[in-house]
């Protein structure tokens, strides 16, 4: 096996883990893999590439991951999150803790209750988080 097919599997697993573990850690890693393997295919000598892999870690690390942190920190609103969270929603099947649908923009989305109680179909909610595809609800309380 040559260096750069080692170099190209070792940065996939870096991008696994990165997914798995989103630290923006892993990230510099992989990058730093897909850098040193394209230069392997320019030298053959390990101790080179090394050299590479180490230094171009350490730009990643030092320069890159700090601006990915800051973009991650200030970042906007994910497009759940701006576009569902807050906003009401009519119960199309009766919602609990466990299961239940909710309808909203003429979409379907699985919910939950976020206090426990049951919520029956008809009546109007409020969505006040999210996880993955998940929308946690709670009973729309009246102004007035």
């Amino acid at each position: 096996m040559n260096y750069w097919q080692i170099l190209l599997i070792a940065g996939a697993v870096f991008l696994i883990i990165e997914m798995l573990t989103p630290v923006l850690f892993f990230l510099n890693l992989a990058l730093a893999c897909f850098i040193t393997a394209g230069a392997s295919l320019y030298t053959d000598n390990s101790n080179i590439l090394i050299t590479y892999f180490v230094c171009f870690s350490l730009v990643f690390l030092i320069f890159l991951r700090p601006m990915l942190l800051r973009t991650k920190e200030n970042g906007k609103k994910t497009g759940v999150e701006e576009k569902y969270l807050g906003k009401i929603a009519k119960v199309a099947e009766t919602v609990t803790s466990t299961n239940g649908v909710i309808s909203i923009y003429d979409e379907r989305w699985s919910a939950r209750s976020i206090t426990g109680e049951e919520i029956p179909v008809g009546e109007e909610v409020r969505i006040v988080r999210n996880e993955s595809l998940m929308l946690f609800v709670e009973k729309e309380k009246w102004k007035g």
